[in-house]
């Protein structure tokens, strides 16, 4: 199962690769973060990989959808690029 250091290095690498081709912002969705990195739908970790996208907001990030309970695949974060 995917653990914290699995996910940040997951969201590193995407937020990387839209800085390098001058994206103003890049929109992500836990879901597709979990997808990407491995084991979701099956043995998921959402908890965890919300966990990481929330912990990577910086000034200028905005949640653009929120599960009712705060973690779940609908979380939708814009980062703000360059980082």
């Amino acid at each position: 199962m995917p653990t914290a250091s699995d996910f940040q290095e997951g969201l590193d690498h995407i937020l990387q690769e839209a800085q390098r081709k001058g994206l103003p912002s890049i929109i992500m969705k836990a879901g597709d973060l979990h997808r990407q990195v491995g084991g979701y739908p099956g043995d998921h970790r959402m908890p965890v990989c919300c966990g990481v996208m929330r912990r990577n907001m910086k000034t200028g990030d905005t949640i653009l959808d929120e599960p009712a309970k705060g973690t779940g695949a609908n979380l939708v974060i814009r980062y703000k690029l360059p980082r």
